[in-house]
């Protein structure tokens, strides 16, 4: 991974970012949410990405979330939709439920098996695939507003003429540098993008990685397959030993051996400072954040289009990830 460079270089020009929220797992976690929510979108970010738990958990939440955002900032929501546990007949009803709500970004993804799935058990719903979730988006928004009514200047006035042209919809798919779990290898992972494509999505957000070449060569290894939308690297700044060990332990990732060396140092020179009533030279805060700070000018120098950073309901690490990268004021 490339080295951050020396602190008197010159920041970068501003780039485009986002960030992912959860819905609250409990009323009593609700302000404190809105709060981060606040502190985010002050930040002016290109969305804010609300997630939606396995098997439909949080449905509800997440729906109310995506109104809360919409309603009371000005930053775009970005609803997640999955496979998991609905008839086409229930997907239909959801999609038209954030459609009705003005809700114009989604994130499409197959999405994870419930907490207690058994080996091999189907806990998918009549949907099979994040690329058929993708269709019916644009179904659903095809039904909701087949055409539109458009002014048109003509002698003597205005006509109104019908339009095919209907508003926009921003469509996210999932994209993993170092493979999906169940993929054979990385040509098949690019075949499910372009599939993804083909239907109209219109945006990557990838899982998480931790060496910038891994997202560099899957990207131009993408593009020469035909890829072409944004395909944007997904970041999450790791402030513990024990996050990156459960980031390691559901996404197989490979543990990234300098990352993990740095966090054990910096976790016992905070336990020696404590022991002794003093202050560590370095912290986990503080390693997580150089870290994601030089990952992500790192995948910003290789060309990436911007930055999704994984929020973990903490506005205080990505903010402070994004002033490290000069995309806001300290």
């Amino acid at each position: 991974m490339t080295a951050a460079r020396p602190r008197d270089d010159p920041k970068p020009a501003r780039f485009p970012f986002s960030f992912e929220v959860y819905p609250p797992r409990n009323a009593d976690l609700v302000a404190s949410v809105h709060e981060t929510i606040h502190q985010l979108a002050a930040a002016q970010p290109d969305f804010i990405a609300v997630t939606y738990g396995a098997g439909g958990s949080s449905r509800d939440q997440s729906l109310e979330l995506v109104r809360y955002i919409a309603e009371h900032t000005t930053v775009p929501p970005m609803a997640h939709l999955t496979c998991v546990g609905s008839s086409a007949e229930e997907a239909n009803r959801l999609v038209r439920e954030f459609l009705d709500a003005g809700i114009r970004q989604f994130l499409a993804i197959r999405g994870d098996a419930p907490e207690g799935a058994r080996d091999g058990e189907d806990y998918l719903g009549d949907l099979r695939s994040a690329t058929e979730l993708v269709q019916l988006i644009h179904r659903v928004q095809l039904e909701r507003e087949p055409y539109t009514e458009v002014d048109e200047p003509q002698w003597g006035g205005t006509a109104v003429r019908l339009s095919q042209r209907r508003e926009p919809v921003r469509i996210g798919v999932a994209a993993f540098p170092n493979g999906h779990p169940q993929s054979r290898n990385r040509a098949q992972d690019i075949d499910v993008l372009l599939a993804k494509q083909a239907q109209g999505a219109n945006l990557a957000i990838t899982q998480l990685f931790f060496d910038a070449d891994d997202y560099v060569n899957f990207v131009t290894d993408a593009r020469a397959a035909g890829v072409e939308f944004p395909i944007t690297p997904g970041i999450m700044p790791v402030t513990s030993l024990a996050r990156l060990k459960r980031i390691v332990e559901l996404t197989d990732e490979p543990m990234p051996a300098e990352l993990a060396g740095q966090l054990e140092e910096a976790f016992a020179q905070e336990k020696a400072a404590r022991d002794a009533g003093g202050v560590p030279e370095i912290t986990q805060y503080s390693v997580g954040v150089a870290h994601a700070v030089a990952l992500g000018r790192a995948v910003l120098e290789g060309g990436a289009p911007g930055i999704h950073l994984y929020a973990f309901n903490q506005h205080r690490p990505v903010l402070d990830v994004l002033r490290g990268l000069g995309a806001i004021d300290e």
